[in-house]
């Protein structure tokens, strides 16, 4: 069975080891043709803490590791240019 995976946003690196990322899904209106966006956060899993607001990563669905951590770091494909 192939591993979902997703990039997105981080929005919070609050936590220990945990990092919130933001995930856009993007698509049509069925009969308006508007694009919508669709937006969902989830709770990753970082375990070197390596992660700080604004990164792009790349997310990939695991086992559950606490009640509602159940995504894992990948990798950081680009790092934000906010100061923080």
């Amino acid at each position: 069975m192939p591993v979902k995976q997703e990039i997105g946003i981080v929005v919070s690196n609050k936590m220990e080891k945990t990092i919130v990322v933001k995930i856009e899904d993007r698509y049509p209106h069925p009969m308006y043709s508007k694009t919508l966006v669709k937006t969902k956060k989830y709770l990753a899993h970082d375990e070197l803490e390596q992660c700080m607001m604004g990164d792009e990563v790349l997310v990939e669905e695991c086992r559950p590791l606490s009640k509602r951590k159940r995504w894992k770091l990948v990798k950081i494909l680009s790092k934000s240019s906010l100061i923080s």
